[in-house]
């Protein structure tokens, strides 16, 4: 398998140099140059997460030093629950996928844990790896956390000022080496074209062994595709019927990880994006024009981007392979959490109530027609100064979670240049 760029003005690699390299020289995002196609009876019915996870991306990394220690990988990845709940019994046709049972509670543990074990796999004592990470909230407490320990690649995590949680901070800013932590004066976007910045940059690059774990990274798109397949495979064989799924989005990550895994012929019906009052989406959506903007800060803090990279990929494919893109303010998050908890019990963060807001403004008739899988991307605890209050009800951490609170926190504030950045890739490891 080779990988192209969105832009088509580079050379074609193999996957372990898409990874490596994060973003193509000529600035676009990598792409299989081809999909494989499944049929559901490719997969056990039985079959781990883990094992499932490695025969969908065998031929993602085939031909490349990963192939061998796919397996491997995989099954140490996604060693963690992938539970599928119905959050109220009055509406038996909607599933909620949790995914947020991994170590930093949130839906970017899949690809962080499987992004440093493959470059642990790749990367040397001789040659080693820097990981760039912008995030608004969960990306970096993930790849921290995946990154703690790591052999031969060090993550610094980028975060903007005042514009995330107290506890997503402090799960920025707990992890030992090989691990950074990078205060940034402005928004995501401002943390995400430092990034993009650093990457342009040759000589920068070529020094500190740039590259990405945010989902401009290949490796962490394509292993997201294993819990889309896993639900939609599970839901398949129970009804006989593909089902939708809403996907709360920002960056348009976790989104086009459902549309790779519907091309390559999982049983995966129309994809309905959750967005927050970040408008960028939901106007495409309506007007057929894309226009990127300034982020705003809003309650789903780890959805606020103006300017989602995915979008590059997601043009390639078509435009019509999102079927509705719902856009869900302040107000209605909280309304929906409130309500969620009140009719049900069921407490849902911020991000995953967007989702449940999209399927209750459906149609009866919409939701009749086929099972909905909504995504849950972090664990309410993660936001319990929002939902608290909300519902009423005090939040218990999981332990992974409680041992964040524990931990001391080392961080770095800067300015959003490159000159500041490229000052702390050269700073001595802290002790």
């Amino acid at each position: 398998m080779r990988y192209r760029s969105t832009r088509g003005e580079a050379p074609l690699v193999s996957a372990d140099k898409a990874l490596r390299a994060g973003v193509a020289p000529d600035g676009g995002l990598y792409l299989p140059e081809t999909l494989p196609h499944f049929e559901p009876g490719d997969f056990a019915s039985d079959a781990s997460l883990g094992t499932l996870a490695s025969r969908l991306l065998a031929p993602f990394f085939a031909g490349s030093p990963l192939a061998q220690p796919l397996d491997a990988i995989c099954a140490s990845a996604f060693d963690f629950p992938l539970p599928l709940v119905t959050p109220d019994a009055q509406e038996p046709g909607l599933q909620v996928l949790e995914l947020f049972h991994g170590p930093t509670g949130a839906f970017k543990d899949f690809g962080a844990r499987f992004l440093f074990r493959a470059f642990d796999a790749i990367a040397s004592a001789d040659d080693p790896i820097t990981v760039l990470a912008a995030t608004s909230g969960d990306t970096g407490g993930a790849v921290g956390c995946a990154a703690e320990g790591a052999r031969h690649a060090r993550a610094v995590i980028l975060f903007p000022k005042g514009r995330i949680s107290a506890f997503q901070e402090r799960q920025l800013c707990c992890w030992r080496e090989p691990v950074t932590a990078l205060r940034v004066s402005g928004d995501f976007d401002a943390c995400q074209r430092l990034v993009k910045t650093a990457f342009a940059d040759t000589r920068l690059s070529a020094r500190h062994g740039l590259t990405s774990a945010n989902s401009i990274s290949i490796g962490r798109l394509l292993p997201q595709m294993a819990y889309w397949a896993s639900a939609s495979l599970d839901v398949f064989s129970k009804t006989g019927l593909k089902p939708g799924l809403i996907v709360p989005t920002g960056n348009l990550g976790n989104a086009f990880a459902a549309v790779l895994a519907r091309a390559c012929g999982l049983p995966i019906g129309p994809i309905v994006l959750a967005t927050n009052a970040n408008a960028t989406l939901s106007d495409w959506h309506t007007s057929g024009q894309y226009s990127a903007r300034q982020s705003i800060a809003t309650l789903a803090n780890a959805m606020d981007v103006g300017a989602p990279s995915n979008f590059e990929r997601l043009s390639c494919f078509g435009d019509e392979l999102i079927e509705d893109v719902v856009r869900i303010d302040d107000d209605a998050i909280r309304a929906r959490i409130t309500a969620c908890q009140q009719g049900s019990g069921y407490i849902a963060c911020p991000h995953t109530a967007t989702a449940l807001e999209a399927f209750a403004r459906m149609t009866p008739e919409r939701k009749a027609a086929r099972p909905w899988i909504a995504a849950a991307t972090a664990h309410p605890y993660k936001f319990a100064d929002v939902v608290e209050p909300l519902t009423g009800v005090s939040l218990t951490p999981p332990p992974a979670l409680a041992e964040v609170l524990q931990r001391p926190v080392h961080v770095s504030d800067i300015d959003a240049t490159i000159e500041a950045l490229a000052a702390q890739l050269g700073a001595p490891a802290r002790a």
